[in-house]
């Protein structure tokens, strides 16, 4: 089980993939939807909203059906269920179907997210998992840059359906690579058993342990210091930056290409720092760039300057991430699917809470979008600090 498997890393970050390419791939075609289906701006959003409530409550389930089934067959399983969804986008004769397609996505979607990172623990140890973890999300940091072009062309070449008949294509694409090069990585008696009891007490366990909250809590909050901006791209490229739909290649690749290189720097530093020193280096970071973020909108200078403050910050997450989410993963060993699943409701349920409430509460300005993501920051560092004291760190 312990064998070298190069395809590990890439099947792992192409599933993790389906959240972003979900979302930033139909971002540019907003407004031509608005207008093909008679629905308003919106009306339109909340196809998003729709997508991640979705995704945040069967996000809880995926993790503890892998626990009872395996990893192989909930991946699979749910690769080819994506498809179908998005086959309903793609015939979808008005705004209300749309939705449905949505939220069927939505069910699926986070299957590759939760079980890839039990299946990264059921594997490996220490700075290996780290390793392998960064390695994960260097490849799928690949994938928000991809998307919103890809979208784009999409949109350009064949009009907004496109976009769903190429997601389609994906699941289906996803559903082969699993059979083709994933290992089923928990054996049959390490398997934990479907009963609604003891799924209860394993729920209420990790919901109500103090340390695994706070962690889960920091890790969504401080994604959505970055979340903020891709949510509200087609206002804040468009109207802030004046920017038409090659704008969105502006926000997204100079943010991924700083996420990549955050990745990498994790696993290089895997095994050399700490896993507490390497926390520290990214939250320096992250502050650093908030501050300059907030500066830049109150300076007279050319609004594109704020996008480098935006990407220097996803540098820091993509240093931090691999480390946090281990350290919540290994608080239950027993339960890593589980935790996997309560770890990605906290963070996909703030991102819903974004998109839904605060996305379009702050986009009226460059400077409530700088204040919304320093906040974000804030509030994970309170988050961190208090974990830190209670695990004696």
């Amino acid at each position: 089980m312990h064998a070298k498997n190069h395809w590990l890393p890439v099947a792992l970050a192409a599933l993790a993939a389906i959240g972003p390419f979900s979302i930033d791939t139909y971002l540019p075609a907003f407004h031509a939807m608005a207008s093909e289906l008679g629905a308003t701006q919106n009306e339109v959003q909340q196809t998003l909203t729709a997508y991640m409530a979705s995704f945040a409550v069967m996000v809880l389930w995926h993790g503890a059906l892998s626990d009872r089934f395996g990893r192989r067959p909930i991946l699979i399983g749910t690769s080819l269920l994506y498809a179908l969804a998005s086959v309903i986008c793609v015939l979808a004769p008005s705004i209300g179907w749309l939705w449905a397609g949505r939220v069927m996505q939505g069910v699926c979607a986070g299957a590759g997210m939760v079980v890839g990172r039990a299946m990264i623990r059921d594997l490996y140890e220490g700075a290996q998992a780290q390793r392998l973890m960064a390695q994960v999300m260097l490849i799928f940091g690949i994938a928000p840059a991809i998307a919103p072009l890809a979208g784009g062309a999409l949109l350009e070449l064949s009009g907004w359906r496109s976009i769903f008949v190429f997601l389609c294509a994906l699941g289906i694409g996803l559903a082969w690579l699993c059979w083709r090069t994933l290992p089923e990585t928990l054996p049959p008696e390490a398997r934990q058993p479907f009963a609604p009891a003891a799924l209860a007490r394993a729920y209420r366990e990790v919901l109500t342990h103090r340390g695994f909250m706070l962690l889960s809590l920091g890790i969504a909050v401080i994604f959505n210091g970055y979340f903020l901006y891709v949510v509200s791209a087609p206002v804040f490229i468009r109207e802030h930056l004046g920017l038409g739909s090659h704008g969105f290649a502006a926000l997204f690749l100079p943010a991924v290409g700083c996420m990549m290189l955050g990745s990498f720097a994790s696993a290089r530093l895997a095994g050399r720092w700490s896993e507490w020193r390497t926390i520290r280096a990214g939250l320096v970071v992250m502050a650093f760039a908030s501050i300059v973020e907030i500066a830049l909108t109150l300076l007279p200078l050319p609004r594109t300057f704020i996008l480098a403050p935006i990407s220097l910050y996803n540098f820091g997450v993509a240093l931090i991430m691999p480390s946090l989410t281990l350290i919540s993963l290994d608080l239950f060993p027993a339960r890593r699917g589980l935790a996997s699943s309560c770890q990605g409701f906290v963070q996909v349920g703030v991102n819903a809470l974004t998109t839904g409430m605060l996305a379009p509460l702050l986009w009226r300005t460059p400077l409530t979008l700088a204040l919304g993501a320093g906040a974000c920051y804030l509030l994970a560092l309170l988050s961190f600090y208090l974990w830190s004291r209670r695990a004696g760190r």
